[in-house]
Order: C-alpha cells, then sequence, then structure tokens
C-alpha cells in the first residue's frame, strides 16, 4: 500500500514550490545588485553634470 497523503499539506506545498520558482524568474528578470544600482546612480549623476555644464547662458 502507498504513502499517506495529506491533501491541505500536498496543496500548501505545491503552493509553495509555485511561489519559489516565481521568485526565481522576477529575481532573475528584475534584479539587480547594491553595486550595479550604485553604479548606475553615478553615472546618471554624471551625465547630469555634463549637460549642466554644457548648457548655455540666456
Amino acid at each position: 500500500m502507498g504513502e499517506v497523503v495529506n491533501f491541505r499539506q500536498a496543496r500548501k506545498a505545491l503552493v509553495r514550490k509555485a511561489a519559489e520558482q516565481q521568485a526565481t524568474e522576477n529575481r532573475a528578470r528584475f534584479g539587480r545588485t547594491k553595486a550595479e544600482k550604485q553604479r548606475d546612480a553615478v553615472e546618471r549623476e554624471r551625465l547630469r553634470k555634463e549637460l549642466d555644464g554644457a548648457k548655455r547662458e540666456d
């Protein structure tokens, strides 16, 4: 005879597994490290300063 299965626990385990899979996909799609975010912020600031420095006075 097979193993006794609690359907409530099996259903919850299935939901947890699906949620973890979705989280893994989201991390791959949207996740960025702190260093990447800081690098982008520094680059944006550098570009802003460069553009502001190129403005002509009215």
